[in-house]
């Protein structure tokens, strides 16, 4: 290589590392600022009464706007019903493109939901905790027993904090019954812990009284 064109290749060298330097390193939050912790965040599951707006894609007379009926499905033009509860809003997507595809309907649909309205998704909490009643989940995040027995004022003094029950609604009706579940040690961070149980609509929270 000739003189001059080696000064010129360490001059231009030495500008990228001083921007570099100037610059710092790339962190992950600097990438996602704004983002909410990914342990919290969850795809939105679809469930009975969500208002569903459906798009057709150049097919304005497939889109419809339906809830979601007791037995999970949308009522679609041709196809006729769709099992779309308990699936996320791009498993839904998929599945009546699918649908459309599969009926021999359209080649390549490509179908587009928004849901107008979230059905109500409300869990329960009773007996030793300072405010019982009915809580409302929060749409596409997660809670869990420790933050509902918090967000219900706490226990009270003489709750047994360490054997907290969770009665849970089954898709085929039934129900069955999670726990102990020793939210006091969680709630405390006591080394050895279990983690946290996730909450899901309809969970009924039981907090016995300690027997002294």
């Amino acid at each position: 290589m000739k003189p001059h064109a080696l000064r010129l290749l360490r001059q231009v060298l030495g500008v990228g590392l001083l921007l570099g330097a100037l610059a710092g390193p790339v962190r992950a939050e600097d990438k996602d600022s704004g983002a909410a912790p990914a342990d919290k965040v969850v795809a939105h599951s679809l469930t009975t009464n969500d208002k569903l707006n459906i798009v057709v894609v150049q097919e304005p007379g497939l889109t419809l706007v339906s809830r979601i009926n007791a037995r999970g499905t949308v009522n679609l033009t041709f196809v006729g019903e769709v099992h779309v509860a308990g699936l996320t809003v791009k498993e839904a997507q998929k599945v009546i493109e699918d649908a459309y595809r599969d009926g021999r309907y359209l080649r390549n649909p490509q179908v587009i939901i928004n849901v107008e309205d979230y059905a109500p998704r409300e869990v329960f909490i009773s007996g030793e905790v300072r405010s019982p009643g009915k809580y409302t989940l929060p749409i596409e995040q997660l809670m869990t027993i420790d933050e509902l027995v918090l967000k219900a004022g706490g226990f009270t003094d003489s709750a047994k904090g360490s054997a907290v029950k969770v009665t849970r609604k089954l898709d085929d009706g039934s129900t069955t019954v999670i726990g102990p579940v020793d939210v006091e040690s969680i709630i405390k961070g006591r080394k050895g812990s279990t983690t946290p149980l996730v909450l899901q609509p309809g969970d009924s929270v039981v907090v016995d009284q300690r027997i002294f």
